[in-house]
Formats: structure tokens, sequence, C-alpha cells
């Protein structure tokens, strides 16, 4: 069922997003990006409780409880000019396999609603890649006009193969509901599957752009790749070099630093980190907001990990005040 928290009126044809987590949090974190980049609003919340069977508990200060059930919610972003409206879901999580038919019509119906014009999906696809190598994109199409508009971006088609997951049944679904749609899938290192890959979700926001016309500010999150190869580099560099070799030996600091970072995705309930960024971005506009974020940091024992992410928060508070 789908709970409308903000009624919106669109004369014009929207292009929707739907994503969720997966292999490397590509699609997660891009959705979440542009989202936050482009300032949409949360219009509509999808409350499918029984599509979710807990396989899990939470600890909470030394007590078991049942895990909440994850969140799908709708973003709306107007574009101003005369292109194509935005909608993006983004679900906290991916429902129990054989509810994922299920899962598709209920947000199927809301692209009805909004006369959704294209779909797209966003995902990962493990490759025999170096993590230095910059990832290709790859992608599939609907519909045969489709494929054809992708061969004039730079993105590589997949000629056969499978994509698993709500990723590819989405689009499938969708098309049998005569919807057009377009899964761009970004190459991951086998060996870091688990990682949270920040530029695979750049590769795919950037593609995104140039096939539907939609500008956004990427440099924030080029950023977050770039930081994040230099962590995973180092780590490497650590793990490979011989300790006679080290010019300086890494100090236990900054190798629990390095292993806290590449462990984040696995360490919390996904639940968990998504109310972690949602704080953040509360954060970003009302500083008050950031005592709840501490604690909640000091809840899971992780503040460390975002203690340099947290402080940037009354940094930008004192840029805006001067």
């Amino acid at each position: 069922m789908v709970k409308f928290r903000k009624r919106i009126t669109s004369a014009k044809p929207a292009i929707m997003i739907a994503a969720w987590p997966g292999m490397g949090s590509v699609a997660f974190k891009a959705a979440n990006y542009l989202k936050d980049a482009m300032k949409a609003q949360e219009i509509a919340q999808l409350e499918s409780k029984e599509l979710f069977f807990p396989n899990d508990a939470w600890i909470d200060s030394g007590l078991l409880k049942m895990p909440e059930a994850p969140e799908g919610k709708f973003y709306f972003y107007k574009n101003k000019s005369d292109k194509e409206d935005l909608i993006i879901f983004i679900g906290q999580a991916q429902p129990s396999p054989e509810k994922n038919q299920q899962y598709v019509g209920e947000i199927l119906e809301i692209a009805k609603k909004f006369k959704i014009k294209q779909i797209y999906t966003f995902a990962a696809m493990p490759a025999p890649i170096d993590h230095l190598k910059e990832p290709e994109v790859l992608a599939v199409a609907t519909d045969k006009k489709l494929l054809d508009g992708l061969k004039k971006v730079p993105v590589k088609i997949m000629s056969s193969g499978q994509i698993s997951g709500l990723n590819g049944l989405f689009l499938a679904m969708a098309r049998e509901s005569g919807f057009s749609g377009t899964c761009l899938l970004a190459e991951i290192p086998l060996y870091a599957v688990q990682i949270e890959n920040p530029r695979a979700s750049l590769a795919v926001l950037e593609a995104f752009s140039k096939l539907s016309a939609i500008k956004f500010d990427l440099e924030q999150l080029r950023s977050q790749a770039k930081s994040m190869q230099e962590e995973i580099e180092r780590l490497i560099d650590y793990l490979k070099t011989p300790e006679e070799e080290l010019n300086r030996p890494i100090t236990e600091e900054e190798i629990e630093k390095i292993k806290n970072m590449l462990a984040a995705q696995d360490k919390l309930p996904v639940s968990a980190k998504n109310k972690i960024e949602e704080l953040f971005s509360l954060s970003k506009n009302d500083i008050a907001k950031a005592s709840e974020l501490k604690q909640e940091l000091d809840k899971w024992g992780i503040y460390k990990e975002y203690e340099d992410r947290f402080l940037d928060l009354f940094k930008k508070k004192q840029k805006k005040e001067n």
C-alpha cells in the first residue's frame, strides 16, 4: 500500500529511477546521492511489511528485539526547464524473492499514476578488473528505440547474459506493462563486491545524466570515490609490501581506520545505515539534528569512522554564517 505524504501535480511526463541495496551499494548510493543533489521532496511511502520476512534480530544495549520493516520512499523533483520531471523510488531492502513480483507491481502502479515516460534501474556488474581501472558502464534496454539511443553515449551494450534480482525483473515486468526502461550496470572488482563503491555509482550517474539530459553536481561523489580508492590502495599496499621495505610503518590506528571504513557496509544493519544517512542529510539543513546523529553514531560505536564527515557539518554552517 502506498501512503502519500504530499500531493503533487505535474502536466509533464516524468522519468523514474528505482533503486535498492545491492553489490557495492552502487544503485542505492547513486539514487540517494541524486535525491540529495536535486533536493527531491519525499511524496509517498510504500508500506509493504508483509513482503519482508525478518531473518535476524537487533541488539540494543544487550537486549534483543525484532528489526523494523524496511521502508520504500518516493521522491519528486519538478524540473524547471521543459525537460521531464523526476521521480526516485528508494527501497531500504529487497523483499523476499517470492514476493518480488508483488513488490514490483505496487511500484509500477505509482508509475502509471504519474504517467512515467521511462524507467531506469542501476546495478553493479562484478568483473575481473583492478580497483584502479575506470569502471565501464554496461547497458540494456526494453526496446530497440532506447537501445539505439544507448549507442550514442559511452556505454557498452550488454548483448547477452542475465541480470539477477530486482534490477532485471523490475524492467522486464515494466516492459510487460507497457513502460520503456534502461538498466545501467557499472563494473566493480570481483574482490570488492562487499565494499561500497562510489566510483561505480559515479559512473552510472554520469551515464544517466547524458541519457536523460538532467544535470546535477557530481563533485561531492567524485571526492568520495577518490577517498575510497585511496583507502583501498593503502590497505592493499600494506598487505603486499614486506615490512622491511616500508618507508614508515603504518600505525595501528591507521590500520583500524582503514579496516573500519571498508567494513562499515557489513557492520551495520541496512536500516541503521539508512537512518544515519538520513540524519546526515537532515543535519545539513538543520544543525540541531546533529545531536541525534551523534547519539546514533555512538549507539553503534562507529563515530570514529564518521568523525571527519560529522565535523564538516559544523564547518559548512560556519561558512554560511560568515
